[in-house]
């Protein structure tokens, strides 16, 4: 872990107006994640990790403070400035692969580079690295409907890497894998962290993954009330 700041949440809330009340999904998250950092954030399903993370992505715009990636202000960017900075800048894992049907693995993970300006065959050479590191060399030219729902997955988290961004966002990333797979996740989480200095934020429920992350904080009612190191949690 280098010293240089990729993500800095400054007093981060969010609020959703209910009828006569408000509803607070989370208030004064303070947060600060260094290159080749890695944290895990855990809590009970509807303490808002999701919300939390989508916020972190520019996915979602807080209702109140500022979230600061790679020295940017995310939310204070016009919306197409803003995609063109997530591309770069972030990878994005979700609990759904979101993976084009009509496209092969292949150019699901090329696809982020070809939107970032890159060419076929830089984009393809790149992609197919990737999938061969996940496992899934013999499945390049298979589509998602040909894949089962961990290979997917693998498709997913390869596209996410593909930019060689400067911080990975992802929600269950190991959900839907067997055990040995998500080992094969973990490790790779932890070779790129050591070699190009990605930082890695993990809404997870999986300990396992939790412990092998270098911080790890509870989001417990709307608040990050702790910050352990890995293996405490």
């Amino acid at each position: 872990m280098n010293n240089q700041l990729i993500i800095d949440c400054r007093g981060v809330a969010k609020t959703y107006d209910e009828g006569a009340g408000e509803l607070t999904v989370f208030h004064d998250i303070d947060l600060q994640l260094h290159a080749g950092e890695t944290l895990a954030i855990i809590g009970s399903s509807g303490a808002g990790k999701t919300t939390l993370l989508n916020m972190l992505g520019g996915l979602d715009k807080p209702s109140r403070g500022e979230v600061w990636v790679a020295g940017e202000n995310l939310h204070a960017m016009r919306e197409k400035p803003r995609s063109r900075f997530r591309n770069k800048t972030l990878g994005f894992v979700y609990q759904f692969h979101h993976l084009l049907p009509e496209f092969s693995a292949l150019e699901n993970v090329a696809m982020p580079c070809l939107l970032g300006g890159m060419s076929v065959s830089e984009a393809t050479q790149r992609a197919r690295a990737l999938l061969t590191q996940v496992g899934l060399a013999p499945r390049l030219k298979h589509k998602p409907g040909e894949l089962s729902g961990g290979e997917r997955q693998r498709v997913a988290i390869a596209r996410a890497l593909v930019n060689q961004p400067r911080c990975v966002l992802m929600d269950e990333p190991t959900g839907n894998l067997d055990e040995q797979t998500a080992d094969q996740v973990q490790a790779l989480i932890q070779e790129l962290t050591e070699e190009l200095q990605t930082a890695f934020v993990v809404v997870t429920h999986d300990h396992r993954l939790a412990r092998r992350m270098q911080r790890v904080s509870r989001l417990d009612h709307g608040r990050l009330v702790f910050d352990a190191v890995a293996g405490e949690a």
